[in-house]
């Protein structure tokens, strides 16, 4: 038989643990909006650079033309990065209900990048920036970096680690 004093010793030990947690979560978050705010400092809203593409697959993009129907998840990542592998198979998900472009910063060649696809099984569009010109016109120094472009301005811009959650979250506020 347990003793009254037994489980309320358990049951308090577990409500600090919660609270710990949640503490945790909700410093994390503020933190990381920061760090996205500081980022993005360099990054207009508005007046957003024309990235008119072709995919790997050979199909036109028009990221701002495409932003007026619905929102765009832009997602710039890299074959060598090793955050863009966590990232990624959520990248994937997302392309399969949204609009969604990606932007492979200096992964080589079409073959190379293509094959690296096929590898990993991803289905996502995506446009080789061979060079990292359509980063360095979006401003992007990191990967991976996640934007959210609706009607012609950025919505929302994230880099780094993102969720499944967190990428939803966004695309349904835009």
């Amino acid at each position: 038989m347990t003793k009254p004093n037994a489980s309320k010793s358990l049951l308090s030990k577990v409500l600090y643990g919660a609270k710990q947690i949640a503490i945790m979560l909700v410093v994390f978050t503020l933190f990381s909006a920061a760090l996205d705010l500081w980022r993005s400092k360099d990054i207009p809203t508005d007046n957003l650079p024309d990235l008119k593409a072709m995919t790997l697959n050979g199909e036109p993009v028009d990221i701002l033309a495409m932003s007026y129907q619905e929102p765009v998840l832009l997602y710039f990542w890299g074959t060598w990065c090793p955050v863009c592998s966590f990232v990624s198979p959520s990248v994937d998900i997302m392309a399969s209900q949204y609009s969604v472009v990606t932007v492979a910063m200096n992964s080589g060649s079409d073959e190379k990048l293509s094959q690296y696809l096929k590898h990993k099984q991803y289905d996502f569009p995506v446009v080789n920036d061979k060079k990292g010109l359509l980063s360095r016109d979006f401003s992007v120094n990191v990967t991976p970096t996640l934007m959210v472009i609706k009607d012609g301005e950025l919505q929302f811009y994230t880099s780094g680690f993102t969720s499944l959650p967190g990428m939803w979250w966004r695309m349904l506020l835009a």
